[in-house]
């Protein structure tokens, strides 16, 4: 078997809120290095370079590596990328032995077939999957002969968001290895002028220090960083890299009038940020979800910002909360100024919100729209002001009014185009198009929170975004016989710190000067800007090739064009979408953009044969999980993902615990093998008091010719005893104990029971389905076999539903799972079984060596199941569980005690 080394580069470039980063690592694990450093298992990376030109806000990003194979057997090398989500692929190619092996951008659905047919072949690999909160990857695979060189380089364009005054470039740097030729270069040019740009890097000590460089005069700014070997070292005599943490580059532009226009080749684009505005006076309604899942964490983290954000808020705004669950609360009858006496009262309110029923999501959002509606009615706020919702929510609408379509509708006409709404979409079990299409419709944005130890930071940062608003209904006009293909040309609000962009394309080729007239309602009164820029003049200024890059203010406009189409088909429906998205596909191919609806085709050389790959851009409603599902990638590297199986944690047979991995879009599976009789420990939380235990039970005689004897749960033990409740379930029986109280069931039986607290369902010869006030959901599935089958028989499997509404100190062999777990699957090769191949993972710390393989979900078809893709974990989950599996073994189905 050839060896594999991973040759993994995370670049990114990011806009204020983008976020890309740049890694080269490798990760096999060897025992001897070469004498040398350069070399590491025969292959020598001998260069890497991240070159951006950055043009009036417009990046262009290459990057190139370079690797050569010194050993004197084939060896296989990853290039693995990060980049923005809002950036667009538009070139990759590899060199290898200076034959060129080009990527070729066509309509998805053509890519697709070429992509399928290889597929059937088994040759392919899948490009590009989401692969974090700001970023997607982007992967590709080839061997190499010995002494054979190999080119990698991958082109990508976007155009950089002013946010909080500056344009901002986030570079993760962190090699692991010494890199003969490592160099990041970045030439920015803008005709305005450069104000300000600085470069800093966590890692950088005095020493490097000295080959960070950075400076600006005039139009141009440069920064450049390129470390010597010895630099790179964490020691004199170390062959490990010092490069490790962040390299960030912020800059801004001189603002002498509050826009300014540029004209090249037949293009415009007109940036405007005017600034020493007086600040509009706001009213926002925070409309927060506190259902039953919003519990631990999300209402945590909720509660942390909403009081930091009051600590923020101006006396001259007004505001209000909303919260919704099963009901529709509200703090004040109205909105309140934000005096010091009502902030004191806001944030006791703030601290003391709970979780509690489900998910009035259309009832909320209404009142709060009737509330403003309301308040410039009674004339009870500023006349002039600026008035904001943002909307919190973590699942699917499940009370009151819950079709989505008709919560849109309803919505749309409330607010009348008066008021933006920003919807937060926290954490996976979500439907976040169904929240992305609301807010488009009605001029605001949706944002994924993710759910981590930072949420809390995350929702600031998306209110102090909005928090300033200078300008309202803001409208940027140009001569209507002169220029065609306008971007959109009018803005609810423009909020400092921010800018606004606005291309098009001169139809007058006589046209000697454009005039950009821009009206808007500022604080005070009325405003109006007028803006001019001379044809001639404008390209005799931008003569500037060695930082110019082709017509990039043609590229600017396609890019933002499109970009905005794709919203606007976001919310279209019939005719109107078809052709937003003909549009749209038409410029993608002509400007050779990877866009939702394009694909890259990447042919490379495989066993003297050429293979094919795909490169897709992912969707952000796409890439996470929604309510109940999740939705894997189109096409995927070397092995399948599940289709759309459901969220959830899982043992079942013998026994197989399945892990679904949401924002992987994957799922992790172990075995733990033990005598029949013993007990395990599956779920236990001390904040709810739920306890799960399960008792196995063996075939009915032993099978001399296994190593190993095949066990099932045969007993589940559930305990919540802040509800003084017990259930205790075999192939037999249900037996229920609440309080003193004991009822017994018996899987012949069709059962649903409702008490406080407690719903409980048994489908006959099926499975039971067991809720508990607004904790988590079980499921229980009955496998009945022959009653006079020689070996098997019956057993049970246990499934955990809305684990999330579980606390995160939840233990056990499933529930310690309940909450964020991430891995990294690297070096995927072929195992013992040519159907299921072995790769490397990366959790929690540990370097596992895992097999892609199958285990069944039973819940809906108790019989045969549905298969489930997951990397299986060997050796009873170690390395994957905390401590050792028999840590878990209790005494008894209703023993809290774990080892």
């Amino acid at each position: 078997m050839a060896n594999h080394l991973l040759f993994y580069i995370l670049l990114a470039l990011i806009p204020a809120l983008g976020t890309s980063d740049f890694l080269i690592t490798q990760f096999r694990n060897i025992k001897k290095r070469s004498a040398d450093d350069l070399i590491v298992n025969g292959i020598e990376i001998y260069s890497m370079k991240i070159d951006s030109k950055v043009t009036s806000r417009f990046a262009h990003n290459v990057i190139t590596s370079r690797a050569v194979n010194r050993a004197n057997v084939s060896k296989e090398v990853v290039f693995d990328v990060d980049l923005p989500k809002t950036a667009f692929i538009t070139n990759f190619s590899m060199i290898i032995d200076g034959v060129t092996y080009p990527g070729t951008i066509k309509e998805k659905e053509v890519a697709k077939k070429q992509y399928e047919k290889a597929v059937s072949r088994g040759q392919t690999a899948g490009l590009v999957k989401a692969s974090g909160r700001k970023t997607e990857k982007f992967t590709v695979s080839v061997n190499i002969a010995a002494a054979s060189k190999v080119t990698f380089e991958l082109v990508y364009e976007e155009l950089l968001k002013r946010n909080f005054g500056k344009y901002e470039m986030f570079i993760k740097v962190k090699p692991k290895q010494l890199v003969k030729n490592f160099e990041i270069e970045v030439n920015i040019f803008e005709p305005q002028g450069i104000s300000e740009l600085d470069a800093q890097g966590s890692f950088v000590t005095n020493d490097l220090s000295q080959v960070l460089t950075k400076s600006f005069s005039g139009k141009k700014g440069h920064v450049s960083f390129k470390p010597t070997l010895d630099q790179q070292r964490t020691c004199a005599t170390c062959s490990t890299s010092l490069l490790d943490g962040d390299f960030i580059i912020k800059y801004d532009v001189k603002r002498d009038s509050p826009g300014d226009l540029q004209i090249v080749n037949g293009y415009f684009v007109h940036f405007f940020a005017p600034t020493n505005l007086p600040r509009f006076p706001k009213n926002v309604i925070f409309v927060i979800d506190i259902s039953g899942s919003m519990d631990g964490i999300g209402i945590q983290q909720t509660r942390q910002a909403l009081l930091k954000i009051l600590e923020d808020i101006k006396e001259e705004d007004y505001f209000n909360f909303i919260l919704f669950g099963t009901d529709v609360h509200v703090w004040k009858d109205k909105l309140v100024q934000a005096t010091p006496e009502n902030l004191k009262e806001a944030k006791e309110f703030a601290q003391a919100i709970s979780t509690r029923g489900m998910t009035n999501l259309h009832g909320g959002l209404m009142k709060g729209i009737e509330m403003l509606n309301t308040a410039y009615e009674t004339n009870s706020v500023p006349k002039r002001s600026a008035s904001i919702i943002i909307m919190l929510t973590d699942g699917q609408p499940n009370q009151g009014v819950s079709d989505p379509q008709q919560i849109q509708a309803n919505v749309k006409t409330a607010i009348q185009g008066k008021y933006p709404l920003y919807n937060l979409a926290f954490g996976y079990g979500i439907d976040y198009n169904f929240l992305e299409k609301m807010a488009l419709e009605n001029k605001g944005v949706a944002r994924r929170i993710y759910p981590d130890s930072d949420s809390a930071i995350q929702m600031e940062g998306f209110y102090d975004e909005v928090a300033n608003p200078m300008l309202t209904e803001v409208e940027l006009n140009y001569p209507e016989n002169a220029i065609a293909d306008l971007t959109q040309n009018n803005f609810k609000h423009y909020y400092d710190g921010s800018e606004i962009v606005v291309a098009g394309r001169i139809t007058d080729n006589d046209l000697n000067s454009l005039t950009a007239d821009v009206k808007a309602q500022g604080a005070l009164n009325d405003v109006t800007y007028i803006e001019q820029a001379d044809v001639n003049e404008m390209a005799k200024a931008l003569q500037e090739q060695e930082y110019i890059f082709g017509d990039y203010i043609e590229r600017l406009w396609a890019y933002l064009t499109i970009q905005q189409l794709l919203e606007k088909r976001t919310v279209a429906q019939g005719e109107e979408k078809d052709n937003l998205t003909a549009e749209a596909l038409e410029l993608s191919l002509k400007y050779k953009f990877v866009t939702p609806l394009t694909s890259m085709v990447v042919t490379k050389p495989e066993d003297n044969e050429d293979q094919s790959a795909i490169a897709d851009k992912p969707v952000e409603g796409k890439a996470k999980a929604a309510p109940g599902t999740y939705s894997a990638p189109t096409h995927s590297f070397l092995y399948s993902r599940p289709a759309s199986p459901s969220v959830y944690t899982s043992v079942d047979g013998d026994p197989h615990f399945i892990i679904s991995v949401p924002q992987k879009e994957d799922a992790i599976c172990f075995n733990i093998n033990e005598e029949t009789g013993t007990v395990l420990s599956l779920i236990k939380d001390p904040v709810t008091g739920i306890t799960v235990n399960g008792q196995l039970i063996g075939d009915k005689r032993v099978n001399n010719d296994a190593k190993i004897q095949n066990t099932y749960f045969g007993k589940l033990g559930i305990e919540n005893k802040k509800l003084e409740l017990k259930l205790e379930v075999t192939p037999e029986k249900i037996i229920i104990q609440n309080g003193r109280k004991k009822t017994v069931f018996s899987w012949l039986d069709t059962v649903t029971l409702r008490q406080e607290s407690l719903t409980l369902i048994i489908n006959r010869k099926k499975n039971l389905v067991l809720s508990m006030g607004d904790g988590a959901s079980f499921v229980i599935v009955l496998h009945q076999v022959w009653e006079k089958h020689p070996l098997h028989q019956n057993f049970l499997g246990l499934y955990t539903l809305d684990s999330h509404k579980l606390s995160e100190h939840t233990h056990g062999l499933l529930g310690q799972f309940f909450h964020h777990i991430d891995f990294d699957i690297l070096e995927i090769h072929p195992g013992a079984d040519s159907k299921k191949p072995d790769a490397t993972m990366m959790v929690k710390n540990n370097k596992l060596t895992v097999t892609r393989g199958w285990q069944k979900d039973f819940r809906k078809d108790s019989q045969h199941g549905v298969d489930i893709p997951c990397w299986f974990v060997h050796n009873n989950g170690a390395g994957l569980i905390d401590g050792v599996h028999t840590n878990y073994i209790v005494s008894s189905i209703f023993d809290t005690t774990i080892n």
